[in-house]
């Protein structure tokens, strides 16, 4: 196979070759990155008008848009504006980027990665827009947000996983888990949690990460929280006049001290009052025996 090539001196854009050679993306799906990635920064044409402009008809688009997103090169967010009506960002990357990373540098907080807004090179030099930029902004009635326990569910997962190999988990296969791992959050687990249960003990080979993290997330899930109990009553002081401070159990309103003491003068009087009651019946016998002639 012989090659010839002539770079361009003007108006190119570089693109790495994990993109071209990439196994899972489309040609549809290649199209569409590097197109996007070509246009200025101050460009804010949307994905789908991009597709109309590259003669990529609907379902070809929906297919490629999927696919862009499964290996982390599209991501998407919805947040409310004003009068309740939902608004969608886009940021495309020319790298795969994980949902937390893609936060970062839509909030401009990238490693080195230039923002969405980052202004784009000067004509002629290889262009230094690293990570991607912010696309389409469209607004409608969507009554839907993203469940917030649910991107707390993705953003763990992520962190744990992201560092383990043997676990690398597409954008989708984080999507379909988020659920499983918000779960745990919310049943009280920590990051430290997942990660011992994720990655504890894995096998070499791994042929299934999104499996193997599901069947642990199932098989591990920590218990409910228990609930909580009922208050504590306040403080009261105790009616048997010793002075002390009592916190009720139930409706008692002595100390143990006290209801001890009580019940013993009770069960004395009870007993002293037999015994009169016992000798006033005998008194009673023996003045009815000598009343008869």
């Amino acid at each position: 196979m012989l090659r010839h090539a002539i770079a361009p001196a003007r108006f190119f854009t570089q693109t790495p070759n994990e993109i071209i050679r990439h196994p899972r993306l489309s040609s549809d799906a290649v199209r569409l990155l590097q197109w996007q990635l070509s246009l200025p920064a101050e460009a804010h044409q949307s994905l789908s008008e991009t597709a109309k402009q590259a003669g990529i008809k609907k379902t070809a688009f929906i297919r490629a848009k999927r696919q862009l997103i499964d290996e982390g090169f599209l991501h998407e967010w919805r947040r409310q504006g004003v009068a309740g009506r939902w608004r969608t960002t886009q940021l495309i990357s020319n790298v795969p980027l994980t949902p937390e990373e893609a936060l970062a540098v839509r909030d401009g907080d990238g490693d080195g990665a230039a923002s969405p807004t980052a202004v784009g090179p000067a004509v002629g030099q290889p262009t230094v827009q690293a990570v991607g930029r912010s696309q389409e902004n469209t607004e409608g009635n969507t009554p839907h947000p993203p469940h917030p326990l649910a991107e707390r569910g993705a953003q763990a997962l992520t962190a744990v996983t992201r560092g383990e190999r043997r676990l690398r988990l597409s954008g989708r296969d984080v999507r379909a888990l988020a659920p499983l791992a918000a779960e745990w959050l919310g049943r009280g687990a920590t990051l430290a949690d997942l990660r011992e249960a994720l990655t504890s003990g894995l096998p070499d080979t791994v042929h299934s990460p999104a499996g193997i993290t599901r069947n642990r997330l199932t098989r591990k899930m920590p218990d409910p929280a228990p609930e909580p109990g009922p208050r504590p009553q306040p403080l009261r002081a105790c009616t048997g006049g010793c002075g002390r401070m009592i916190r009720p159990v139930a409706d008692e309103t002595a100390c143990r001290d006290c209801r001890r003491d009580g019940a013993a003068a009770a069960a004395a009087y009870d007993a002293s009052g037999a015994a009169a009651a016992t000798e006033r019946g005998m008194a009673a016998v023996r003045a009815a025996l000598c009343a008869r002639p």
